[in-house]
């Protein structure tokens, strides 16, 4: 029997930009006029476009009106948020630079500027065009489910997946939780005292639908049941 290639793609910044756009409710906007934390007032069209309706007595409302040709300059924050609660629940910042256009009830971003702000705290600058043509991540809109359900029903299957980390990355581990899963992959966050760490399972090749995961998450726990060693039995930490 051959041996199968093990995929270590990971999904690009466009494709990690969109899927924050895809699945985050709610945003930052700045302006000249102040600043809103707007709740379930953005959407997201197809080829990206963000479309807002604020509230009327929002600063964005009172920007609209008062800024020259009601273009304001504008900068709109978005949080890629772990669904699963750990330290340090922001996995990444999208922030996008650009102006917005009236378009009766509501404006359209138009957007001049678009940079990730990695976890790692790299900073990703995304070409306009490949923002518009990158779709999210096939998992992206079922992410929250499938990890939630994963560390809630399944803890004994997030350890046994410990058995594919190396050893020594497991030192001091008091907890390992489920942190993020794209068609690439499964990514588990290691934490300790005082510190985390994250490690990546890359499945053995891409999901294209959901429909996939579990036949992908079955191949990673027949590996981890196949690596001789103890399971780590990382002990809760006290809160």
């Amino acid at each position: 029997m051959g041996v199968r290639h093990i995929s270590t793609t990971l999904p690009t910044a466009a494709a990690r930009a969109r899927s924050v756009l895809a699945t985050a409710w709610s945003c930052a906007v700045t302006t000249e006029i102040g600043r809103d934390e707007l709740v379930g007032a953005h959407s997201v069209g197809a080829d990206g476009t963000v479309l807002l309706v604020p509230p009327r007595d929002s600063a964005l409302a009172t920007a609209m009106i008062c800024a020259p040709r009601g273009e304001p300059s504008t900068l709109l924050e978005l949080a890629d948020v772990s669904p699963v609660p750990v330290r340090d629940r922001i996995r990444a910042r999208l922030w996008l630079s650009g102006s917005l256009v009236p378009d009766g009830e509501r404006f359209v971003f138009a957007p001049t500027c678009a940079v990730l702000h990695d976890a790692t705290g790299e900073r990703i600058g995304i070409g306009l065009d490949e923002l518009a043509l990158t779709a999210p991540d096939p998992l992206a809109e079922a992410e929250a489910r499938l990890l939630t359900h994963l560390a809630d029903a399944h803890e004994d299957a997030v350890e046994q997946l410990t058995r594919l980390v190396r050893a020594d990355s497991l030192y001091g581990v008091v907890r390992v939780r489920p942190l993020a899963i794209d068609r690439y992959g499964l990514t588990l966050r290691l934490e300790r005292a005082r510190s985390q760490a994250d490690v990546r399972l890359p499945f053995d090749e891409p999901v294209e639908d959901v429909s996939q995961v579990t036949e992908r998450m079955h191949i990673l726990l027949t590996k981890a049941r196949h690596v001789r060693r103890p399971l780590l039995r990382p002990a809760t930490p006290e809160s």
